[in-house]
């Protein structure tokens, strides 16, 4: 049997994947071995060993369950996710999945679960110029926002209402090639049925609500949750006083933002913009 010797710096998962295989090495069990065990494939168990694959919260809960470790490879994915996202983050996208409606406000960038691959990667890349990340965070937060999207994208998608300030239209990230593709996603995004998006123009000056980017979740049992942040952490939200004063926030955001045809009529126009730059 080939067996691959395994790099602890290989990716940022490749030390939960190494004391994934140490655990399992302990009980005698190949990975297809285990793999029944835990219905897995023996070659996600190989790849998440290997570090080259993210592991899900529902694996590894598993993993610990059926090796008995206490818990230890669920605590390694936490502290590896606080590694790369800000304070705050992984519990409002795990909250995020579940959502039934998502009120989004953003901005001087496109939102998250909006962007572009091509957008995302040249906002990260920023990040690894100027040495605040190393690439492999960045590759691996790129990751896990292409999983959220997937999360969002499910079969019976959430209602999700966006509202961006015109700046995050404006805003060259990545230059004109890419704001060009990121543009035209928004307004294929704006004709599903389950999306609805509005700009806030500049031009609304101090009359906009928000001064800090908002979202508002509504959770399947019809709670709220909150979500802001500032550039070092996020913050959740979950007293309902104040999350209602959100919504009365975000129902006037709704209101000082242009109209849905308006609105994107302006991102078309922002696009032709970039079209002549290009």
């Amino acid at each position: 049997m080939n067996r691959k010797d395994l790099d602890p710096t290989s990716s940022p998962y490749a030390p939960l994947g190494m004391q994934l295989r140490r655990f399992r090495d302990a009980t005698g069990m190949t990975q297809d071995e285990f793999g029944e065990v835990i219905s897995y494939s023996g070659s996600y168990i190989s790849s998440v060993e290997r570090g080259v694959r993210r592991p899900s919260r529902r694996f590894v809960e598993i993993a610990d369950k059926a090796l008995a470790t206490g818990g230890t490879l669920a605590l390694m994915l936490d502290q590896l996710e606080h590694s790369i996202l800000i304070e705050g983050f992984p519990e409002y996208a795990e909250r995020e999945a579940e959502a039934t409606a998502l009120r989004l406000f953003q901005i001087g960038v496109v939102s998250g679960l909006l962007q572009t691959v091509d957008y995302a990667t040249a906002y990260e890349q920023a990040f690894v110029r100027r040495g605040t990340v190393t690439q492999q965070q960045a590759d691996e937060r790129l990751r896990f926002l292409i999983a959220r999207q997937e999360k969002v994208n499910r079969p019976s998608p959430p209602h999700v209402h966006a509202v961006l300030d015109e700046w995050c239209l404006r805003r060259p990230i990545g230059g004109p090639a890419v704001m060009l593709g990121q543009l035209a996603r928004l307004e294929e995004l704006a004709a599903r049925p389950n999306m609805t998006i509005q700009v806030t123009p500049i031009g609304l000056g101090e009359n906009r609500p928000f001064a800090h980017p908002v979202t508002i979740l509504t959770l399947p049992n019809r709670s709220l949750l909150g979500y802001s942040e500032t550039h070092q952490r996020g913050f959740l939200e979950r007293d309902a006083e104040t999350l209602a004063g959100w919504a009365r926030e975000y129902d006037r955001l709704q209101v000082e933002a242009l109209p849905l045809a308006a609105s994107l009529e302006l991102i078309r126009a922002v696009r032709k913009e970039f079209e002549r730059a290009s």
